[in-house]
């Protein structure tokens, strides 16, 4: 048992106890954000942004370059998601589920590739293109920042970026030893997987009033 324990929980050992406290912190407010945008509610940004706003400054802290700048992305695309949420299409309704359309099919695309270069050219430019990590964080953080963009204009398919994303990050974080991080993305991949469901049913209901 103690050797599971140590497995998991050995690294915090050596972390500052406010860094380890910060971390649970930004975990918790981490699936209420999920948890609210599950539920397709407006609250899934402010709370997202206190998280991602508390692992910015840890992820800076361990110099964990790739990891913090999805952060800070996640912080404007929540300020950006905030206002998209909320502007009316009529007198009566704000912007509702929807499906991608072709043009931002390739905005997507888009997103993706030019991620991919710059978190490459940021890792080289700081040394740290140096293990297999590296190459993990570069394409996580394409698919992050997709699947963040895509939320932000309430389109379902954001789901499927975050499940893709949150499956790789479980094993990911847990091999850098932020075990907190890695059970806060296992418990991401199940509402995803649930959130996905639910918006599908919401966006059938959405087609069938029509």
């Amino acid at each position: 048992m103690n050797q599971v324990f140590n497995f998991f929980f050995e690294q915090y050992a050596a972390y500052e106890t406010i860094d380890i406290v910060l971390e649970i912190v930004a975990v918790i407010f981490g699936f209420l954000s999920v948890w609210f945008s599950k539920q397709n509610k407006i609250w899934v940004f402010p709370t997202g942004m206190i998280s991602t706003s508390i692992f910015v400054y840890l992820l800076l802290k361990w110099s964990l370059l790739g990891d913090m700048m999805i952060n800070g992305y996640y912080f404007i695309m929540s300020v950006y998601g905030w206002y998209v949420w909320t502007r009316k299409i009529d007198d009566t309704q704000v912007t509702p589920i929807s499906k991608i359309n072709f043009k931002e099919k390739k905005i997507s695309v888009a997103i993706f590739f030019a991620t991919l270069l710059f978190v490459f050219i940021i890792y080289k430019t700081f040394d740290k293109w140096s293990d297999w990590v590296a190459y993990a964080d570069t394409i996580t953080t394409a698919i992050f920042f997709v699947g963040m963009w895509l939320m932000a204009k309430r389109k379902i398919e954001n789901w499927i970026f975050w499940i893709i994303g949150d499956i790789i990050s479980v094993p990911l974080y847990l091999y850098k030893g932020f075990t907190f991080t890695s059970f806060q993305y296992l418990g991401f991949t199940i509402i995803a997987i649930f959130g996905y469901l639910t918006w599908k049913k919401n966006l059938n209901k959405q087609i069938q009033t029509v």
